[in-house]
């Protein structure tokens, strides 16, 4: 299974943007997926956490309030909601698979990880 994200861009401060997340070779419909950020010279950050039926997820206090994260099983593709965004939520932003089945916030739980999409937010 491979994970592709995609939807980041180049935004002003106070826009939003929706982050996609798809699984080719295979399926994530029964796995938690969560999503983190990591900025240049920054340690990779949780951002959030869905449960395998998008009923339960979990957020760190840096966005909660401001992102959502949602998953479409039928589909495969995991989102994230990104509004009012920030200058200091600019970070590429990646997709996890973790085999856990509860939320989760740290990165050494997630076995697969997609490639980054950058977010920039301007001033």
């Amino acid at each position: 299974v491979q994970l592709q994200a995609s939807g980041g861009g180049l935004v002003q401060a106070g826009s939003s943007l929706r982050l996609s997340c798809a699984a080719s070779g295979g399926t994530f419909t029964h796995n938690y997926m969560g999503w983190f950020r990591q900025a240049p010279g920054k340690e990779r950050e949780f951002v959030a956490s869905i449960d395998k039926n998008g009923v339960s997820t979990l957020y760190p206090d840096s966005v909660k309030g401001r992102f959502t994260v949602s998953r479409d099983n039928a589909k495969n593709t995991v989102y994230l909601q990104m509004n009012s965004l920030k200058p200091e939520d600019t970070a590429a932003y990646y997709c996890a698979r973790t085999r856990r089945t509860t939320t989760a916030r740290e990165a050494g739980v997630y076995d697969l990880w997609g490639q980054g999409t950058q977010v920039t937010v301007s001033s």
